[in-house]
């Protein structure tokens, strides 16, 4: 692959933590967590979630509520990118998700199995909700498009995908991302597994119980150095090296060993050429669940010793599934960019079992390079080293 140089030049992101990157860190640095009840829709199901308050009235019906967080977070990116118009530029779109999918509205699908007629405002949606179709078409773009379904590594798998085609020259700018909303069939999902809990999420703490489920967007808008200068668009972040590895252990369940997460991480290592003692932090998948914790735990402090800083910013996001790689890539970028990162939310006793200390409060770091790691379902592994450029 191309030694290419890949440079960030624009974040977006909404979440339960905020919308934008200023108000999102604003709030995690005071410690607030906006959990609570889901009001999105009904259930009987009564789980703490986190939910985006803030997200506008939808402009068409039945338009995906995925598609809207979505369009929110790279209307952000391209504003910092300083990217309006689009002619002679080679952009592509790739975006991971895991609910924008024909399961979105179950209210249609039980509305014609009764009536045997319904509105087709949803059918439209879902038609019209493809998400990187959907972006390239309201923006004008002509480059590659993507959509990755890899469950919870989708979002990080989309990053990855961009990054080989800026390498391969196949386009000058990619928006890749992950965005993912609140939604019945996965509140089902993980409460029939049993890894959802009933209080706010714990990540890495020795009493946690489970997961809480949560929505949103984040994207990255990556150019080549080339593109850059001719835009004028300067930015010392850098998306340095991507790895990904299924180790097929299971279904639900992460190998023991963490031997795919491991794989993953060394190969991100390699493509970034990065040293595991460059690392000043790592953004874990930190869902909160005993087994992810565990295995994500270990492996991590068995490749970069007691000493590296872990975070899961989950205890302020909840878990966006497809969205996550992306919101959490935002969160480590903007962690190298500004020196610091947020105390792990929730952790409140030592794991015995797993011997990892996250962040507590908010921690100044001085490294240059970060790692966002994904763990999914399948066994599928992901991993980020994001960068800031070397220093003359």
């Amino acid at each position: 692959m191309s030694k290419r140089t890949i440079q960030i030049s624009g974040m977006g992101v909404i979440s339960a933590a905020g919308v934008g990157v200023e108000e999102s860190l604003a709030s995690m640095e005071a410690g607030e967590r906006n959990v609570g009840p889901v009001t999105v829709f009904e259930s009987p199901i009564d789980l703490p979630v986190f939910e985006v308050k803030s997200l506008p009235a939808r402009t068409k019906p039945g338009k995906m509520r995925t598609l809207e967080l979505l369009e929110i977070a790279i209307d952000q990116a391209l504003a910092q990118a300083g990217l309006e118009k689009f002619e002679g530029l080679r952009v592509g779109v790739a975006v991971g998700t895991s609910i924008a999918c024909q399961l979105n509205d179950l209210g249609f699908y039980s509305t014609y199995r009764e009536k045997k007629s319904a509105q087709m405002d949803s059918v439209d949606g879902f038609l019209e909700g493809n998400l990187a179709e959907a972006t390239a078409k309201r923006l004008g773009l002509t480059g590659p498009k993507l959509v990755v379904v890899n469950a919870c590594s989708s979002g990080t798998d989309a990053i990855g995908a961009a990054l080989s085609w800026l390498k391969a020259g196949l386009c000058d700018i990619a928006i890749a991302g992950g965005a993912d909303e609140m939604n019945r069939i996965p509140l089902c999902g993980f409460n029939a597994l049993g890894v959802a809990s009933s209080e706010p999420c714990k990540p890495f703490s020795g009493n946690r119980t489970g997961l809480n489920l949560g929505e949103g967007a984040g994207v990255l808008v990556m150019e080549t150095l080339e593109s850059a200068a001719k835009r004028g668009a300067e930015s010392p972040l850098r998306v340095l090296g991507y790895g990904s590895f299924a180790d097929a252990y299971h279904l639900t369940a992460p190998h023991p060993e963490g031997e795919g997460l491991v794989r993953a991480i060394e190969a991100a290592l390699k493509q970034a050429e990065c040293e595991k003692a460059d690392v000043a932090f790592v953004n874990a998948h930190g869902t909160s669940t005993p087994d992810n914790d565990k295995v994500e735990g270990r492996a991590l402090l068995k490749l970069f010793g007691e000493k590296v800083k872990v975070l899961s910013t989950k205890g302020y996001t909840g878990h966006t599934l497809g969205g996550a790689g992306g919101i959490e890539a935002v969160f480590a970028a903007a962690g190298l960019l500004n020196g610091w990162i947020p105390g792990s939310a929730g952790y409140e006793v030592l794991d015995e079992d797993i011997g990892l200390v996250p962040t507590i409060g908010k921690t100044a770091i001085s490294g240059r390079r970060a790692l966002s790691t994904s763990l999914a379902f399948g066994g599928n592994n992901a991993a980020l080293i994001l960068g800031l450029e070397d220093e003359a």
